[in-house]
């Protein structure tokens, strides 16, 4: 099942969903086409009122969703309406450390890691010392705000434990980055552990809506991931958790996705789109347009105003030449590669971040310094979902 919008091709026809319930709300205008009259949402009046703090209800952000192709740039500038209060012209730079790969005894069918996949990854264990400090020092050089340490496993062993709770205080102490762990399921105890040693955060995804979590997965439910960051909140560390855009699901699963996050207060959302890996079960599935992905980010925008909305995995092959716009609802990218596919040169992300206008947080980056990792690390092939970013 795709999950780009059925949109019709005659400019005067409303788009699915457009029922009398969303010509009635206060957040729609009467709009007159060349072709006759259809239900148009006044995009800006929803901003203003997403601003001033009222919630956007599922049938709203359903609703963004299936905005026509030729209103795109007005849902466009509401988001950014919203993404300019709280995040001005900002964008935080994130960098993923693939500290262990393959492995995984999950069976997570997006992922090329899991153990239904045949796709050739890298395996090995985690990491020693000096390869996580030479990749924090890399990310520092990037202008990164936020080193995200990441493993594929069901969850940490205590051996990983012990090496996180290691490695973290001499990364914060060296190079000033915030930490993000990203280890899989976690009990309480664990989750206390990474916050005394320094963790500032954890990621674990929510992937996709508890109604389609078990055709993604088997091994363990939404409900599993859901405790993980009960426990991650409850030891008073911040919440990191999206998921992926792309797996077959519907809309209305991608809408219900965004509304728990909004419940779970999440603090940063990382937007995924499913890079469809071939040895994986989902390969070849995803037949997501630019626009589909635009809409996608938009409705996390309007949904969650005030959490730090990441574009993720896929951006680059979903994106194309449309990923500057990503930015106008969006306020952070990973700079460099994911966990089992690359990303674009960073300098091509400094070009496009400066041509927006836009400014990256932190100081720049020292022009005399390679941004190439150092010979014997690499932060692509391995590690939390597999798929393509921060998310076991």
């Amino acid at each position: 099942m795709s999950t780009a919008p059925t949109e019709s091709t005659h400019p005067a026809t409303a788009a699915p969903g457009w029922d009398a319930r969303v010509a009635g709300s206060p957040q729609a205008e009467l709009a007159v086409s060349g072709h006759g009259r259809f239900a148009r949402p006044d995009y800006r009046q929803l901003a203003i009122d997403v601003i001033e703090g009222r919630k956007l209800t599922a049938d709203e952000a359903l609703m963004l969703l299936r905005t026509p192709n030729e209103d795109l740039l007005a849902l466009l500038d509401a988001a950014f309406l919203v993404r300019r209060e709280y995040f001005g012209l900002s964008v935080q730079l994130y960098f993923l450390m693939n500290a262990k790969s393959g492995l995984c005894p999950e069976d997570c069918n997006y992922c090329s890691q899991s153990k239904v996949s045949s796709a050739p990854v890298p395996k090995y264990n985690i990491l020693q010392r000096d390869k996580l400090l030479a990749a924090a020092e890399l990310a520092a050089r990037r202008q990164a705000k936020t080193y995200c340490l990441v493993i594929s496993a069901r969850g940490p062993n205590e051996r990983e434990m012990k090496a996180v709770e290691e490695i973290v205080p001499e990364i914060k102490a060296k190079y000033g980055l915030d930490i993000c762990a990203c280890l899989g399921l976690l009990t309480a105890e664990q989750a206390r552990r990474l916050k005394a040693c320094g963790v500032d955060r954890v990621n674990h995804n929510l992937n996709t809506s508890e109604e389609y979590y078990a055709k993604i997965c088997s091994t363990h439910t939404h409900a599993d991931r859901v405790q993980t960051l009960h426990h991650v909140r409850d030891a008073g560390l911040e919440l990191c958790s999206g998921g992926i855009v792309g797996m077959g699901e519907t809309q209305a699963d991608v809408v219900s996705m965004a509304m728990q996050l909004r419940e779970l207060r999440t603090e940063s959302i990382p937007v995924n789109f499913l890079n469809s890996i071939d040895g994986t079960p989902l390969q070849k599935t995803s037949d997501l347009t630019p626009q589909d992905c635009l809409r996608t980010l938009a409705m996390f925008r309007m949904v969650n105003p005030t959490s730090e909305l990441r574009i993720s995995g896929g951006r680059e092959l979903h994106l194309r030449t449309l990923q500057p716009l990503g930015l106008y609802p969006a306020n952070s990218v990973f700079v460099g590669d994911y966990l089992t596919t690359e990303g674009q040169p960073p300098e091509e992300d400094y070009r496009m971040i400066r041509d927006l206008g836009f400014e990256v947080t932190g100081s720049a980056p020292d022009p005399g310094v390679s941004t190439a990792l150092p010979v014997g690390t690499s932060s692509c092939g391995g590690g939390g979902c597999g798929q393509n970013s921060c998310g076991n």
